[in-house]
């Protein structure tokens, strides 16, 4: 494939690496790419945001519209091998442009992580229900899927997913490619028990289930701990957040609401222990992957340990819906100081068992060449996929064209 390595990426959102996990992870992916010397185009129809930050000058970054056969002048220019749909909501957006315009360029979906999943879990934890009595065959889920059998290959985070797409709802394995978050884990030297003090935690406040696990940590997580250590402070991190999120800063007891961070890794290799408290989710958190890497032990549930580690391999303690077992978790571990430095060497263990980065980066790029080179008899394969991309079933062109003619008589 030497002489074709041009690759479209198309984002939901532009590259934040500083914000999220999703933005790391698409740092990743991007400099995989890079580092192979492909030709790489980042397209998105998004606003830029005060987080947004180029990830590498060998990129090209542009923006296009929604519902614009100008999308299709830029995609037909730049004829790429290869295009990257950042969420199977772009996907949906833009997919049938570029198979109509570039009709040989393999199609990938980046999941980051199943999104109907992660709402059914919402839906099963608001009804009072958990997250693991989930309804899996939801509308949602049935867009979502649809756009996996659609792509020549989807990139899966998480194993628990994975394993879900090819059992549950029957995706051919060789359509799909199971990658452990890209994310840079470096060598660095980081403060030791006695220098280390609080709790802390993070998460972009846009995602819903941070603000849930924030709310919980509110209401009946913190009251507990800070009855059992009076002078522990619990500091807050997170881009974007709301008033409602600011609100809750209380500085009597010790509920830190800080905001954004210019570096979360100094956030949380000063902390004691992070706590992640969440009730549902899905993909793999990077938090607590990045936790791992710093040295902070961490509480979390079994929804913040999923597609990482189990209970025995955890580098701390992993409980479910009991808030009091929660608290009384996080005051062993924040005051026993042998039981934290044993859980901190198991997650330097694990994580670097799993989080090799330019392994996995390699990874991908000879899977996706891999794929490229044989895309027809790929293909062939797929009747499913053949059978969605039938003009009886491509309601996302016909909305899209038809959102595209109303604009203009507007």
């Amino acid at each position: 494939m030497s002489d074709t390595k041009n690759l479209v990426i198309i984002g939901a959102v532009w590259p934040e690496p500083n914000s999220s996990a999703a933005g790391q992870n698409m740092q990743g992916l991007l400099g995989a790419f890079v580092e192979q010397g492909w030709r790489v185009t980042f397209l998105c129809a998004a606003n830029e945001s005060i987080h947004t930050t180029p990830t590498d000058a060998d990129i090209t970054f542009l923006s296009v519209n929604l519902n614009c056969s100008s999308f299709d002048v830029t995609i037909a220019s730049l004829q790429p091998n290869v295009v990257i749909f950042d969420r199977f909501m772009t996907e949906e957006q833009f997919s049938w442009r570029v198979r109509e315009n570039c009709p040989d360029a393999m199609l990938v979906l980046n999941t980051e992580d199943l999104h109907s999943l992660r709402q059914a879990r919402y839906e099963a934890v608001k009804a009072g229900k958990p997250a693991c009595h989930a309804s899996l065959n939801t509308p949602l889920a049935q867009r979502e899927i649809a756009a996996v059998l659609r792509s020549d290959l989807s990139l899966i985070i998480s194993p628990i997913e994975y394993d879900l797409l090819i059992n549950h709802y029957q995706v051919p394995s060789h359509q799909l490619l199971q990658l452990p978050l890209l994310m840079d884990i470096p060598q660095r030297e980081v403060p030791d028990f006695a220098a280390r003090k609080g709790f802390m935690t993070i998460g972009n406040f846009r995602h819903g289930p941070n603000w849930d696990a924030v709310l919980q940590l509110k209401q009946h997580i913190w009251p507990l701990i800070r009855k059992m250590l009076p002078e522990a402070t619990l500091s807050i991190f997170g881009a974007y957040p709301p008033k409602k999120a600011t609100a809750l800063h209380d500085e009597k007891s010790g509920f830190l609401v800080k905001g954004w961070t210019d570096s979360a890794a100094e956030a949380i290799s000063n902390a004691r222990i992070m706590l992640a408290p969440l009730r549902y989710g899905a993909g793999v958190k990077g938090k607590l992957i990045q936790a791992m890497a710093l040295g902070t032990p961490s509480v979390t549930t079994s929804i913040g340990a999923e597609g990482i580690g189990t209970a025995e391999q955890w580098p701390g303690l992993i409980i479910d819906s009991d808030t009091t077992r929660f608290a009384q978790a996080a005051l062993t571990l924040y005051t026993d100081e042998s039981h934290w430095q044993a859980c901190q060497q198991r997650g330097f263990s694990l994580i670097h068992k799993q989080f090799n980065l330019t392994s996995n980066q390699h990874h991908l790029v000879a899977a996706v060449e891999c794929v490229y080179s044989q895309l027809s008899a790929h293909r062939g394969s797929l009747f499913l996929q053949a059978m969605l991309w039938h003009h009886t079933l491509r309601s996302c062109q016909y909305m899209s064209q038809w959102i595209e003619e109303k604009n203009k008589n507007s």
